[in-house]
């Protein structure tokens, strides 16, 4: 492991932050000034101001079904309700995987490790969706749905204060058409970003309203039968997925950064 890697993945600090450290000689591999060059062997103790770095093995993950009417958020100066309302004190420094708008709901993975919430955010895991929309689905967006979609004006769906204008929307990974009527309409669908507003945006480019979205799936992790305002600790066997993740993610950023060099 790149000794930045380290860093990040057993502290508060990016991979960013750690070379800055690195680099102003507040790192030390065993005894040894650490350089950016610097080879990090298995079993060495790496330290930073003289404080010895202590592996973090262990990590939480849970599941929450958000609620309408709750924002993903630390805290909101409008005086709004966010998640952190309806969680105990006990996961207050839990970090949210992604987010949900306010007026949507679903689940909602939070852990307390911040690489791997990064990781699972940088991701291409399907996220599943359950939509009603209003008005019937067309071919137009079947064809969208199937081959992607690039839109000069996709402010329909998004924010009233967001600057974004264009955007560019990925063939979805999986669509299902569940009802199709003139009055509304029900799907489930994947996709693999997580843009903002993305789905709302992507129908509004077709003059159809999201009236509802509840996500039910992030990757190889399920909603199921979770209340809605309740959250579960992660399986054993979505900890074991994860960890399998968490090995191939490492692997693919190892190779990126040497393709780099």
């Amino acid at each position: 492991m790149r000794l930045n890697q380290y860093i990040a993945h057993h502290t508060k600090y990016s991979r960013r932050e750690a070379d800055k450290l690195i680099e102003s000689g507040r790192v030390n591999i065993e005894k040894t000034k650490a350089t950016l060059q610097s080879v990090l062997q298995e079993g060495a103790s790496v330290f930073i101001d003289g404080k010895r770095i202590v592996p973090k093995e262990q990590f939480t993950c849970i599941v929450y079904h958000k609620q309408k009417g709750e924002l993903v958020s630390k805290s909101d100066e409008r005086g709004r309700r966010v998640i952190y309302d309806s969680l105990e004190s006990r996961f207050k420094h839990f970090v949210y995987v992604g987010r949900l708008d306010f007026a949507s709901e679903g689940l909602l993975i939070l852990t307390d490790s911040t690489p791997v919430a990064k990781a699972l955010m940088e991701s291409h895991l399907e996220r599943t969706y359950l939509i009603k929309i209003d008005g019937e689905v067309t071919k137009e967006m079947i064809n969208a749905m199937e081959e992607g979609l690039v839109s000069e004006d996709a402010r329909v769906g998004g924010h009233s204060k967001s600057e974004i204008v264009a955007m560019e929307f990925a063939a979805f990974a999986y669509y299902e058409i569940l009802k199709n009527d003139k009055k509304y309409s029900k799907l489930k669908v994947s996709i693999t970003e997580g843009k903002n507003r993305e789905l709302r945006r992507f129908f509004g480019v077709f003059g159809r309203e999201v009236l509802d979205l509840r996500r039910i799936a992030y990757g190889f992790v399920n909603l199921n039968a979770l209340p809605c305002g309740k959250k579960r600790y992660f399986t054993k066997e979505e900890y074991k997925s994860l960890h399998t993740f968490l090995k191939e993610h490492s692997t693919k950023e190892s190779k990126k950064i040497e393709s780099r060099h």
